[in-house]
């Protein structure tokens, strides 16, 4: 027995990096890709998570580092994996605009009826902030542009409610409306999108509302 124990720990030390999962999120969070290849070449696990339920591929998608997020993607992370407060690598990257990797998770079986901890899916942050190449990307890619979260609002309603009424969401209203979202959803007091245009003075927003058929 105490053979075979000490052929044990020998295989154990001589294998330190076989499940480094918090070396490869560490290194992951840094960008560092030539770190994170090699963790990976050694076999650290891809699906570890940090004390904040992160995977390596939500720590790189947070750093916008689209490098390190395609070796992880490759090497088999998942890009649906959500962390403590519900994010994962492709909601994360709609919501902040991070173009290149939400694109790497669309392309690797991201869920696009996946919601946040607000209850709503990558477009609704995106229409938010005003990310519009964002907007386009996920409504090309199938998002349901009408769908509602718990505050009660649609992408349509938080491009309005939480904008400027500037040129970005201006774009991002166009293009909710192009693809066919309803103009006449109404928050959960049901005041419609085209009522909080008019109420914030959002003209060429409450022009396009008016086009589609809002009342």
């Amino acid at each position: 027995m105490g053979r075979a124990l000490l052929l044990s720990l020998l295989l154990i030390f001589a294998m330190p990096l076989a499940a480094d999962g918090p070396g490869l999120i560490a290194a992951a969070e840094k960008g560092d890709l030539k770190e994170v290849e090699r963790l990976i070449a050694a076999k650290a696990d891809v699906h570890a998570r940090d004390g904040r339920g992160r995977t390596a591929l939500l720590a790189a998608t947070h750093g916008d580092h689209v490098e390190v997020a395609r070796a992880l993607i490759a090497a088999g992370a998942d890009v649906n994996a959500k962390d403590d407060i519900q994010d994962s690598p492709y909601l994360y990257a709609g919501a902040r605009g991070h173009l290149e990797i939400l694109k790497l998770t669309l392309a690797n079986g991201a869920d696009l009826k996946s919601t946040n901890r607000y209850g709503g899916t990558a477009l609704i942050p995106a229409c938010e902030r005003g990310h519009v190449e964002t907007v386009r990307t996920l409504i090309e890619a199938g998002v349901n542009v009408d769908h509602v979260n718990r505050l009660g609002w649609t992408g349509l309603l938080e491009a309005i409610i939480l904008s400027d009424g500037g040129p970005r969401h201006v774009e991002i209203v166009r293009l909710l409306l192009e693809a066919k979202t309803s103009p006449n959803l109404a928050d959960k007091d049901g005041v419609k999108p085209l009522a909080h245009a008019r109420q914030r003075g959002y003209r060429e927003i409450e022009r396009l509302l008016l086009a589609a058929g809002a009342n």
